[in-house]
C-alpha cells in the first residue's frame, strides 16, 4: 500500500474536534438544548491547559467534567474553550485546548467521541529524530465533579490511533444523570450503562483511514 502523504487520520481528528467546538459554541451562545449534557474528558498534563494547582495535584493526568446544571462564562476559540465550574463548592476556571480532548459523550443521545492523544506526540517525535536538510541558498448553568478517567467499559470503544465514532440510539435510551457523586468519583451515565447491558450500540471505526505503521 503507498504511504498515506496526506495524513487522513490526522485530518479525521481535527474534523471531529470540529464537531465538539461547534457544539460547545452553540451552547454558550444559546444554552443547552433539551436534555443535551456533555461528559468532557482531557488530559490535564497536555499543553495549553489552564487550572488551579488545587486541582491540578488532584488529577495529575486526567479529568472529566460535565456540563449540565451549573457552569458559568462558557467561552470558546478556535483552539480552546473556558468555562467555569464548582469543585466542592470551590468556583475554579478552566481553560482546555481542543488537542487536550480525550473523549466527548452526551448521554442524552448516545453520542461519543474518543480521541487519540498520541498521534501529535508520534508526529512530533519522528520529526525530531529525522535528519536535518541540508540547508538551501537563496518560507445552561457549575458545575460538575470531576473524575479522573479508569479503565472501564462506558459503552465507548477505547480508541487505538484514531477516533471511534459512537451513532446515537432512539429517544428511549435517555441517560438519567440527576444522581451525581459528589466525592470526585467518576460519574458513568446510566444510558452508558444500558448500552454495555444490551450490547446495541455500533462502534464504526475510521482505522481504514489511517495510516499503517
Amino acid at each position: 500500500m503507498a504511504e498515506d502523504l496526506i495524513r487522513y487520520d490526522l485530518l479525521v481528528q481535527d474534523a471531529l474536534r470540529g464537531v465538539v467546538r461547534k457544539v460547545l459554541t452553540d451552547a454558550a451562545r444559546e444554552g443547552l438544548s433539551g436534555e443535551h449534557h456533555f461528559y468532557i474528558s482531557f488530559r490535564t498534563e497536555a499543553p495549553g491547559v489552564r487550572m488551579s494547582q488545587r486541582l491540578r495535584e488532584k488529577y495529575p493526568q486526567d479529568m472529566t467534567i460535565v456540563l449540565q446544571h451549573q457552569f458559568w462564562d462558557l467561552g470558546v476559540t478556535e483552539h480552546s474553550f473556558e468555562v467555569g465550574l464548582s469543585f466542592s463548592g470551590v468556583p475554579e476556571r478552566l481553560l482546555i485546548p481542543f488537542d487536550a480532548l480525550s473523549g466527548f459523550f452526551d448521554p442524552s443521545v448516545q453520542f461519543g467521541l474518543k480521541f487519540d492523544l498520541n498521534e501529535g506526540a508520534e508526529g512530533e517525535q519522528a520529526e525530531e529524530t529525522q535528519p536535518s536538510a541540508p540547508a538551501k541558498t537563496g518560507p445552561r448553568g457549575a458545575g460538575s465533579e470531576p473524575a479522573e478517567i479508569k479503565p472501564k467499559s462506558t459503552g465507548l470503544a477505547t480508541v487505538q490511533n484514531g477516533p471511534k465514532i459512537v451513532p446515537a440510539l432512539p429517544a428511549s435510551g435517555k441517560a438519567k444523570t440527576d444522581n451525581k457523586p459528589e466525592d470526585g468519583s467518576e460519574a458513568k451515565p446510566e444510558a452508558a450503562e444500558k448500552t454495555d447491558r444490551d450490547g446495541t450500540a455500533e462502534v464504526v471505526s475510521l482505522d481504514a483511514f489511517r495510516k499503517k505503521n
